[in-house]
């Protein structure tokens, strides 16, 4: 068993390692303080077996972590080990392509069998919220989750940016790429995302923005 655990907090990575020795104690564990390392490390270790990963760190805004490894690498499951316990939140991470969800308050049991139960194949949720009725949300949420996970990872990087207010020019400065690069990415998200302005990009794409969420 290969085990990859992203996240920023170094105390936490040790404490969730110290975990998963004890479950498993022949897995080899991976670890990564953000979605570069993350993906550098997926990228040298194909045979690596489970992703987890927390949705709250540094640079990540709501699920573009999650979305950016899905997109690289979708033959990774993804187990998201988070401080949320929202269903509204859980319900979009599953929406947006991971296998499972555990808070980060979970004893060690329910994590070993998050993991076993990821690991065989099947979605997680712990049974206690998986109980609870996620916030019935307009018609028009759903869909825009699915768009964006058309995008490219590099598509995904240039949306990150205009959601910030960037211009072309900071964008293909920051990825070291030619305005007419920036300008087609930008038109390609424009017609997954299925709308006209950069603007519309913004609105369609706020909610997914949680980090006013109280423990995200």
């Amino acid at each position: 068993m290969r085990l990859l655990l992203v996240d920023d907090h170094p105390l936490f990575r040790e404490a969730l390692a110290s975990a998963i020795a004890l479950a498993f104690p022949k897995a080899e564990l991976h670890e990564a303080d953000g979605i570069r390392a993350a993906c550098e490390i997926l990228e040298q270790n194909p045979a690596i077996d489970l992703t987890l990963l927390d949705l709250s760190m540094q640079g990540v805004t709501g699920f573009e972590g999650l979305t950016t490894i899905r997109a690289r690498f979708p033959r990774v499951p993804i187990l998201i080990v988070s401080g949320v316990t929202e269903p509204r939140v859980m319900q979009e991470a599953l929406r947006h392509g991971a296998a499972g969800f555990v808070p980060k308050a979970v004893d060690k049991a329910t994590l070993t069998r998050a993991i076993s139960e990821v690991l065989g194949g099947a979605l997680f949720m712990p049974p206690d919220l998986a109980a609870t009725p996620a916030p019935v949300r307009g018609d028009d949420k759903a869909p825009i989750a699915e768009r964006v996970a058309r995008l490219t990872p590099q598509q995904m990087r240039v949306l990150g940016m205009i959601r910030q207010g960037k211009l072309n020019k900071q964008i293909a400065y920051e990825l070291q790429v030619g305005d007419s690069t920036v300008k087609a990415h930008v038109s390609e998200i424009l017609r997954k995302l299925e709308v006209i302005s950069r603007t519309q990009i913004v609105i369609e794409t706020a909610y997914l923005d949680f980090d006013q969420t109280s423990g995200f």
